[in-house]
């Protein structure tokens, strides 16, 4: 299979958990409260699915690969991708630490939240757009049928040891329910 492909459909379920998030977010700033409980498994879906799973693929894979065939990092497309799976890092801590403030009945953190939901949401649908539309059609044409072997054989070594057995398939059915959410 596509390697481009794989992350595609990754990128399909992590869109999925978005629509999620922003209808919590919207309840927010409609003054309703958050599901914590729900804010929460969306904190492990983005942290372990979308960032140790997804963006290890690229980071690790992908990406490395790509600027051996030519493609730049500095100043390029990869170089961008990459500052923007930091920022998103940097809000899913946010989301993370609003949530622990709202329950500890700290009412400043559904704000916070509501806040750092909209912006990861918005951040990573611009980011999904790049890649698939932009990024990923680069890849197609500079990988070899060798390369994108090796970097499917990649992938499923990165769900086997980095994510474990029957994690890929509780997240993709996390973002299922998520998706009713919307």
């Amino acid at each position: 299979m596509n390697p481009t492909e794989i992350l595609k459909h990754e990128h399909k379920i992590v869109l999925l958990v978005l629509n999620g998030a922003e209808s919590i977010a919207q309840t927010l700033n409609d003054g309703g409260n958050a599901d914590i409980v729900t804010v929460n498994k969306m904190v492990d879906f983005f942290r372990n699915f979308t960032d140790r799973c997804h963006h290890s693929k690229e980071e690790k894979q992908l990406f490395p690969r790509l600027e051996q065939r030519g493609v730049t990092n500095q100043g390029g497309p990869i170089g961008v991708m990459l500052q923007e799976h930091e920022l998103g890092r940097a809000r899913v801590r946010a989301i993370a630490d609003a949530s622990v403030k709202i329950e500890a009945g700290d009412k400043s953190g559904s704000a916070i939240l509501a806040e750092n939901l909209s912006a990861y949401v918005e951040l990573l649908r611009a980011h999904i757009n790049k890649e698939d539309n932009v990024l990923f059609a680069m890849a197609d044409r500079v990988l070899t049928d060798a390369d994108k072997q090796e970097l499917f054989e990649a992938f499923e070594k990165i769900e086997a040891e980095e994510m474990g057995e029957g994690a890929h398939e509780k997240y993709h059915e996390f973002a299922h329910e998520v998706a009713g959410l919307a």
